[in-house]
């Protein structure tokens, strides 16, 4: 049969990848991601798939966010049985990110079932967190390059895309000899540069790429993320109040505690309280602390020397609820970060509503924020957002470092596409905002003059 691609999830969005490669030997998703943000998008978790669970015989995971991983425990609920690959960092950083999504899904069933504000009676989660750690067992951690056969005449391979740790993009090789055909999958793509993971590694050889375009509209500030950091955290700290971090436990977080503490031993920001109020951020950041193979320049080195600088700050952790609440009860000049990074859930939505009403504190907002998150409405200068059913003044300042974000910009998009030994047969541009995609796919054709296409939800197309 032809190959195909299914693109039943991150087109028209930045959320929910799902990319089905069907192939005579048999159906390979990769990517298993939840919708997250606009109400719309989100009632697609609960729909059924166009595929059925059980006819899908292997599952790839470009990396352990999850938008790109989170609906892998719906999937095993649903029927699937086959094997699951993804990098070994990202195997160990699911151990934490699936139980802890079927944590929440619990939590939120549980408060519209203690306030009664669902259609259904009774709510029931997604998933549970057991289910999420059954799911996260059956993830096969495989070495980058490592050519792994899942079937005769069908390949798969990881290359560092220097996004989070253990994130890839995927190379799929279907057939033999003269047909042999490439498929790259991007993930997504990291900034070329960024201090910690090293650049993203080039595509090579490819017949088809299929490429995100979260920021394919636009360029990070040519400012330093170490100044722009420096800028923020010092008039925050002259008005006196609280600074929340509303971040990403995977990456982001870690990213901005390597600035601080850098700025923190240049002098240039005094210390400060710090909190890190995430259980799931605290135990990633072990686990960053734990891979230095996915490191280099001197985060390798300082990790490697047992001197992990992921740390700043009269450092305390918040690891019970008991130790999250207690940390409202401090004033003045404190630096709380907590997930999650859009403001979609978590335990940042409580320290959001303590803070937001007074104009001494600062939200800071260091990555991407989708488009019907809280996250966006603070962006996008709200005078109020509802948490937990409160309609919550928002009277405190507001900043956002775009460079902070793991993804790279359009010029990293375009640098990252250049790296192919030769023009691919087509381009798919995906995991973007209708906006961005279709920046990113006219800038491909006419810079590159690449044959592009920026696929709609249940669009497929042959890979022949």
């Amino acid at each position: 049969m032809t190959p195909t691609i299914e693109f039943l999830g991150a087109v028209g969005t930045v959320t929910g990848s799902k990319f089905l490669l069907e192939t005579g030997a048999g159906k390979l998703l990769i990517d298993c991601g939840l919708y997250q943000g606009l109400k719309e998008l989100r009632a697609r978790n609960w729909e059924r798939l166009p595929v059925a669970p059980a006819s899908v015989s292997w599952v790839v995971l470009t990396h352990g966010h999850i938008d790109h991983t989170g609906y892998l425990p719906r999937l095993v609920k649903d029927g699937f049985g086959g094997s699951v690959y993804a990098t070994q960092a990202t195997a160990d950083l699911l151990k934490l990110l699936l139980p802890d999504s079927g944590h929440l899904q619990e939590e939120e069933a549980a408060y519209h079932n203690k306030r009664r504000s669902s259609k259904h009676e009774p709510a029931l989660p997604l998933y549970t967190a057991e289910e999420g750690r059954e799911a996260a067992g059956l993830v096969t951690g495989v070495a980058y390059r490592e050519r792994v056969e899942l079937a005769p005449g069908l390949w798969i391979s990881f290359k560092r895309a220097g996004h989070i740790l253990g994130s890839a993009m995927v190379t799929v090789e279907i057939g033999t000899g003269p047909g042999l055909r490439r498929v790259v999958f991007s993930g997504d793509v990291g900034r070329y540069g960024a201090p910690i993971l090293p650049d993203p590694m080039p595509i090579e050889d490819a017949d088809y790429v299929v490429v995100e375009s979260t920021y394919g509209d636009r360029r990070h500030g040519p400012e330093p993320i170490p100044e722009q950091l420096e800028r923020v955290m010092s008039e925050a700290i002259r008005r006196g109040g609280a600074i929340v971090v509303p971040a990403f436990a995977i990456g982001r977080t870690q990213e901005l505690m390597y600035h601080l503490s850098g700025l923190e031993r240049a002098g240039r920001i005094p210390p400060l309280p710090t909190y890190m109020d995430s259980p799931m951020a605290i135990e990633a950041t072990e686990i960053y602390c734990a891979h230095p193979e996915d490191f280099e320049g001197d985060m390798r080195t300082m990790v490697m020397d047992r001197n992990c600088p992921l740390h700043c700050g009269h450092f305390h952790l918040a690891r019970s609820p008991e130790e999250s609440r207690a940390i409202n009860t401090i004033s003045g000049p404190v630096l709380i970060i907590s997930a999650s990074g859009m403001a979609t859930g978590g335990r940042v939505l409580h320290h959001l509503r303590q803070r937001l009403p007074d104009p001494r504190s600062t939200v800071l907002l260091v990555g991407y924020q989708a488009l019907g998150t809280r996250g966006r409405m603070l962006q996008d200068g709200t005078r109020s957002v509802r948490i937990f059913g409160e309609k919550v003044p928002v009277r405190a300042r507001i900043e956002t470092i775009h460079g902070l974000s793991a993804h790279a910009d359009a010029d990293g998009l375009m640098r990252w596409l250049r790296t192919a030994s030769r023009p691919p047969e087509r381009v798919f541009v995906v995991h973007g905002d209708p906006d961005p995609a279709k920046s990113l796919a006219d800038r491909i054709r006419m810079e590159l003059g690449w044959n592009t296409m920026v696929p709609a939800y249940r669009d497929r197309v042959a890979v022949d």
